[in-house]
C-alpha cells in the first residue's frame, strides 16, 4: 500500500489531501479542528530545516560559482543580470498583489503571533549583520544567516586550498540538508490534510475564495515580467525584436510549462539558444545550467512576493514598507542558495514568511495548488535564462552567424 501511495505523483497526493481535508472539515468540523496537530507537525519540520539548509546551500553555491571559468567579467555580468531581474520580478509581484484585493471575507487567526515593531531605517540595515552568528542560526534569523553564509563563502573562496576541507564539509552538509528536505517534503500531504481540515472546520469554505485571485495575480505578474521586462531587455540590449525572441524560444517555454523543471528543460532551451538565438555553444553551456541553478525570477521573485501579501491578507496582518523591502532582498539573496534544493518554492516561501513574521500555516492553502503555480514559475525562470543568454552574448560578441 505504501508503494502504491508513492507511485502517485506528488502534486496529486497534495491535491487529494487538500480535498480530503476540506471534506472532513465540512462534514465533521470537530474532527477537522482536532486534526490540526498534523499540520503543526509539518510546520515544525519545515522550521527545523530552514536555518542549516540556507547556511550550507548558500556557502556551497558561492564557492561553486567562483570556480575556474566562472570567474571574471562574463560571470559577473551574467549573475548580475539574473539578480537584477529577480529584484524587478519581486517589485512587480508586490505591486500587483498590493493593487489587487485578495482579502477573504473573514480573516483567519494565526496559531503563533509575534508583536510587530517598526524599526528605524538604520536599525533595519544593522539587523542584517549578526552579532552572534550561532545565535542567528539558533533563532532562525534568516536574513542574518544569509549575510553570514555569504561572508563565509567569500572567505573560503579567497583562501582557496587552505579552506578546501571546510568547503567540502559544508558541501557535504548541503547534500545532507537536501536529503532531509526531500524527507520533510513527503510530509506535505499530511500537513495540508491536517491544516485544511482545521481551517474548514473552524472558518468554513468562505476562507478559500481568495485562492482564485491569488493564482490570477501570479499569472498576471509572470506575464508582465516576461513580456515587458524580458521583451525590453531583448530589444534594447539583445538587439532582437521581442516577437522574434518569443517565437524562437516558444518550444522551450512549452517544455518548461508542462514539465515544471528548469533542468528538464535544458535540452530544449539549449537548442533554442544556440540554433535560433545564435548564442555560442560554449557560453550557452555555461549560462543555461547556471540559470537553472540560480535564476529564480518565478520562484524567488514573483511567487514569494505575491504569496506573502496573500497570506498577510488571510490573517489580517498589515505589512509596512520595510516588510516589502525585506521580501525583495531576502527572496533575491536566498534564491542563489536554495535554487538547487528540491521544493525550492516552498523553501523560498518559508524563508520569506519567517523574515517578515507571517504565519507559516498559510502555506497549506498554496501547497494544494502549487502544481498550477509551478507551471508558470518554471516558464518564467527558463525564459529568463534564455533572455540573459542572448543579452550577455550580444554584449560580449558571443553570437554566431549574426546578421548585419
Amino acid at each position: 500500500m505504501l508503494k502504491a501511495w508513492f507511485a502517485i505523483p506528488f502534486w496529486q497526493r497534495v491535491l487529494g489531501a487538500f480535498a480530503l481535508g476540506m471534506l472532513i472539515g465540512a462534514l465533521a468540523p470537530e474532527v477537522g479542528v482536532a486534526l490540526k496537530p498534523l499540520g503543526d507537525l509539518f510546520i515544525r519540520a519545515i522550521k527545523m530545516l530552514v536555518a542549516p539548509l540556507i547556511f550550507c546551500a548558500i556557502v556551497s553555491a558561492i564557492t561553486d560559482l567562483n570556480d575556474g571559468q566562472k570567474l571574471g567579467r562574463l560571470g559577473v555580468k551574467t549573475i548580475g543580470l539574473f539578480m537584477l531581474t529577480a529584484v524587478i520580478a519581486s517589485a512587480i509581484g508586490l505591486t500587483l498583489a498590493s493593487l489587487i484585493d485578495m482579502s477573504p471575507a473573514t480573516t483567519l487567526t494565526a496559531t503563533e503571533t509575534t508583536e510587530r515593531q517598526i524599526p528605524s531605517v538604520a536599525q533595519v540595515f544593522l539587523n542584517f549583520v549578526p552579532t552572534n552568528p550561532f545565535a542567528a542560526l539558533t533563532e532562525g534569523n534568516v536574513l542574518q544567516i544569509v549575510v553570514f553564509a555569504a561572508v563565509v563563502g567569500i572567505a573560503i573562496q579567497k583562501l582557496s586550498g587552505k579552506a578546501e576541507p571546510l568547503r567540502q564539509t559544508i558541501k557535504s552538509g548541503a547534500e545532507v540538508m537536501y536529503e532531509i528536505t526531500r524527507m520533510v517534503l513527503q510530509l506535505t500531504p499530511i500537513g495540508v490534510f491536517g491544516l485544511m481540515a482545521w481551517v474548514i472546520g473552524e472558518y468554513g469554505f468562505a476562507s478559500l475564495l481568495p485562492l482564485a485571485k491569488f493564482v490570477g495575480v501570479i499569472y498576471l505578474a509572470a506575464a508582465v515580467h516576461i513580456i515587458v521586462v524580458y521583451g525590453s531587455l531583448v530589444r534594447w540590449f539583445g538587439k532582437l525584436s521581442p516577437r522574434e525572441f518569443f517565437k524562437s524560444v516558444f518550444d522551450a517555454q512549452v517544455v518548461a510549462f508542462t514539465t515544471c523543471s528548469s533542468f528538464g528543460s535544458l535540452p530544449a532551451a539549449h537548442r533554442a539558444v544556440t540554433e535560433r538565438l545564435r548564442v555560442s555553444k560554449d557560453y550557452a553551456s555555461f549560462v543555461l545550467p547556471l540559470g537553472a541553478t540560480i535564476n529564480m525570477d518565478g520562484c524567488g521573485g514573483i511567487y514569494p512576493a505575491v504569496a506573502a501579501i496573500f497570506i498577510a491578507n488571510l490573517y489580517g496582518i498589515p505589512l509596512e514598507w520595510f516588510d516589502y523591502a525585506l521580501i525583495m532582498m531576502t527572496a533575491t539573496l536566498a534564491s542563489v542558495g536554495t535554487a538547487g534544493v528540491p521544493g525550492t518554492a516552498l523553501v523560498m516561501l518559508t524563508v520569506t514568511l519567517n523574515v517578515v513574521g507571517l504565519p507559516l500555516e498559510g502555506i497549506a492553502f498554496i501547497a494544494a495548488i502549487d502544481r498550477i503555480i509551478d507551471m508558470v514559475r518554471t516558464l518564467t525562470n527558463v525564459t529568463g535564462d534564455m533572455m540573459v543568454a542572448r543579452v550577455v552574448a550580444r554584449s560580449e560578441n558571443l553570437l554566431t552567424e549574426e546578421k548585419a
